[in-house]
């Protein structure tokens, strides 16, 4: 439909000028013959049929209304329409950005992978790592985190795709932060040089993801995450 519209817009959209009386033929001013697509005055410049501009705002609305869903209804029962629905726009919409809801949803998993986390740089191991517990905690526990994650993993065991894409947004999006903590403590000499980076990273991403997501356990006790701060830099130094 909107292809239909945008390349007839010149013809039933733009006004029409008052007709002018038609001279006698030799009164005629003469005219270089040009083709016949040239005949009619040019308009100005559209933009070709189909080649919309993607507004970035209903492209937010969209992504923010997939989580939503996921959160309320699950992957299996999600739907284009009610993504739709969530988010005020047409299914037109989210088709011309998206093919379907697989590729939607693989497609903001993987925006995750790439966002990451903030890297903490307070100048100490211990330090850093309070802060990641803390950033990483509060996103866990957020209501469509902690219903949208366990609800992929359960689809990824049915779907290599998603749980391809899934597996690289947890992972690519903990390990960038942990290597960079890691980096900066052997710069500082808090731990030693050749320390095992995949080793260091199931240490300070296991124990939270465990709590949050596999076991979905409350929220952690006070006092929890400085303990936990305290025992894996003493593990990360002692590897």
């Amino acid at each position: 439909m909107l292809v239909r519209m945008t390349t007839n817009a010149d013809a039933d959209g733009a006004p029409q000028s008052p007709q002018q009386p038609e001279l006698p033929p030799q009164s005629r001013p003469e005219r270089p013959e040009r083709p016949e697509s040239d005949a009619k005055p040019q308009p100005r410049r559209r933009a070709p049929a189909g080649a919309a501009v993607l507004r970035e705002d209903v492209t937010e609305a969209i992504r923010a209304a997939v989580f939503g869903e996921l959160a309320a209804v699950g992957y299996a029962r999600m739907s284009i329409e009610g993504i739709a629905r969530r988010a005020g726009v047409g299914k037109t919409a989210v088709y011309r950005r998206w093919r379907s809801k697989l590729h939607l949803v693989l497609d903001l998993v993987s925006a995750i992978a790439v966002q990451g986390l903030p890297a903490p740089d307070t100048g100490t191991l211990e330090g850093d790592l309070r802060l990641l517990y803390e950033v990483t905690s509060r996103a866990l526990r957020h209501p469509v985190a902690s219903q949208v994650i366990p609800d992929l993993q359960a689809e990824a065991a049915r779907n290599p795709e998603i749980a391809e894409a899934l597996q690289k947004a947890l992972r690519e999006g903990q390990a960038g932060v942990a290597n960079g903590i890691v980096e900066a403590a052997r710069a500082r000499g808090e731990i030693r040089a050749d320390v095992d980076g995949e080793l260091a990273l199931d240490l300070m991403s296991g124990p939270l993801y465990w709590r949050a997501v596999v076991i979905r356990g409350p929220k952690p006790p006070k006092g929890y995450l400085e303990s936990l701060t305290r025992a894996t830099a003493a593990a990360l130094r002692a590897l």
